[in-house]
């Protein structure tokens, strides 16, 4: 008879968390809470608050003037360790969850055919991946196209971005000039 206690613990338990849960929802069925959209009191002179305005995205320090002194070498160790998961970056190489990277720079968004870009990159397609257009991209991918399907974060450092980019420039064949 003892090996029932348990079972009869765990179903008490288990009671207890099914009541609570509907008297959530029956409290919710009797009860319609309204919130006022304006204060219902005015206080004479006072004037009604404005709404916070959105923060500024902080500005983009341009790319540029860094990729002189960027390292291809230590761009490839960083597309290795945080891109090859998804992308490759051989000519002629696989499409993955994202597309071959291999003459990326100078080339138009959604370049790649056959894989299937996220409607907010193909609306693109006539805009060539300049250096600055990459390293907004790398930096923030979600906010340089919203509605992307890259689940990357970006890349904060803007010199591991120059590097990044120094090496995608590297396996551009058709790149624009230094």
């Amino acid at each position: 008879m003892h090996s029932l206690e348990g079972n009869k613990i765990i179903a008490a338990v288990l009671t207890a968390g099914v009541t609570l849960g509907l008297s959530g929802v029956v409290a919710s069925l009797l009860v319609h809470p309204r919130m006022p959209h304006e204060a219902h009191i005015a206080i004479a002179g006072a004037e009604p608050a404005a709404a916070p305005a959105a923060p500024a995205a902080p500005a983009l320090e341009p790319i540029t003037p860094l990729l002189a002194s960027a390292n291809a070498q230590n761009g490839q160790a960083l597309a290795q360790r945080q891109c090859a998961s998804c992308h490759s970056f051989n000519e002629g190489g696989r499409a993955g969850v994202g597309p071959n990277l291999y003459g990326i720079v100078g080339a138009k968004h959604a370049h790649v055919d056959g894989f299937n870009y996220s409607p907010a990159i193909r609306g693109m397609h006539d805009k060539p991946w300049t250096y600055e257009e990459l390293n907004a991209w790398i930096a923030n991918p979600r906010g340089y196209a919203p509605g992307n399907r890259m689940s990357f974060g970006g890349i904060s450092s803007a010199q591991q971005r120059a590097d990044l980019i120094a090496y995608l420039r590297s396996i551009s064949p058709n790149a624009p000039a230094p």
